[in-house]
């Protein structure tokens, strides 16, 4: 044999091997991918492959192709987010509302891969989860201008659910009317109590009527059904798209920097590489008992970032607490914590440890 023919036996065994370690490497995407379906969490990790082109390229020795050994692994990484596209596109998300709620809008941003199941309520599309019905659930937790939604707080105290994710959607209010409405006209708004809240100044000002809905998709749906000049709905520019709605006002917020805080339940917690986490708990009915549980969590060199109340429904006068801290408590010292934490309480659970993310 020549040289070219030499050259081509040796790229056809190669290329035989490649594509048995290709194939190989594809199962192990698709775990890859049934265990951030279980757990919710994004395909794309960017920190993850940086340090999978940095280490593998060392082992590269002839530092003029290195650089094509980058290109080469970058598309091959990129064919397995393909893969797991794919293999995650039938994860089903419920939400509570109707289409263009924005739980939806959140719901589709935080798993754009999934298929989405809307439920009445909190506590439906939290069952769903429970029920096997679904794989995943986006709550909402708080808002920075209305406060937290005490009744996802309360689900999660007391169902099985995990807290996979934590991700901030800035919120935008408009005023959202029938084709050829004006400001002028309108007489009376139709949202969700907390949009009214957000956006009280405005009523206020105009001297406005409300009426409340039990979400403001479903508010768009009930001003375009009535086809009433006079009345319109609060709502985001994509349920106004999604309702044939026509944006009157734009960012009718009281504040500007507005912002909801939607959480991905889960049946399954995740348990390492995490930096931040939601524990609940209830203390003993005794003078200092909630001073010495925060000074456990500061002891181990915790940072608690949110320490709230809230009462425990059918126990006069009783309440748990909700509390927010950075740190990565799957580690010795945060084992010991919670230990301790363990012994104090009469009550305690790791709701969720999660990165923190923000949305668009």
């Amino acid at each position: 044999m020549n040289k070219l023919e030499i050259a081509r036996d040796i790229i056809n065994k190669v290329d035989k091997e490649m594509a048995e370690l290709f194939e190989e490497r594809m199962k192990a995407a698709q775990m890859v991918a049934e265990y951030k379906r279980e757990r919710g969490l994004p395909i794309y990790d960017e920190k993850r492959e940086e340090q999978v082109i940095e280490k593998n390229s060392q082992y590269i020795i002839n530092d003029e192709i290195r650089s094509y050994y980058n290109n080469f692994i970058r598309y091959t990484m990129k064919q397995s987010r393909k893969y797991q596209h794919f293999l995650m596109s039938g994860t089903t998300v419920a939400y509570a509302g109707i289409e263009g709620a924005f739980a939806h809008i959140a719901a589709k941003r935080i798993v754009p891969d999934g298929s989405f199941i809307s439920y009445p309520d909190f506590m439906s599309a939290y069952e769903a989860v429970v029920k096997g019905d679904c794989d995943l659930c986006v709550l909402p937790i708080e808002n920075s201008y209305a406060g937290e939604v005490g009744q996802v707080i309360d689900i999660a105290f007391s169902g099985p659910l995990h807290i996979n994710g934590i991700y901030e959607q800035s919120i935008v209010q408009n005023l959202l009317g029938i084709e050829g409405a004006s400001a002028p006209q309108i007489e009376k708004v139709i949202s969700h109590p907390q949009a009214l809240m957000q956006c009280a100044e405005y009523i206020k000002k105009h001297g406005l009527d409300t009426e409340e809905a039990t979400n403001t998709a479903i508010a768009a749906k009930m001003v375009k059904e009535l086809n009433n000049p006079k009345v319109a709905a609060i709502a985001s520019d994509e349920t106004a798209e999604t309702y044939g709605l026509e944006i009157i006002e734009t960012n009718i917020n009281t504040v500007n920097n507005n912002t909801t805080r939607f959480a991905l339940f889960s049946r399954v917690m995740l348990t390492e590489n995490t930096n931040s986490n939601i524990i609940l708990f209830t203390v003993k009915n005794e003078s200092g008992s909630l001073s010495k549980a925060v000074s456990i969590i500061s002891r181990y060199g915790y940072n608690m970032t949110t320490l709230r109340s809230r009462p425990i429904k059918g126990l006069m006068w009783e309440y748990y607490f909700f509390v927010e801290i950075e740190g990565d408590i799957s580690c010795p010292s945060g084992q010991m914590m919670l230990s301790e934490l363990e012994e104090l309480c009469d009550k305690i659970k790791v709701l969720g440890s999660y990165n923190q993310s923000k949305g668009e």
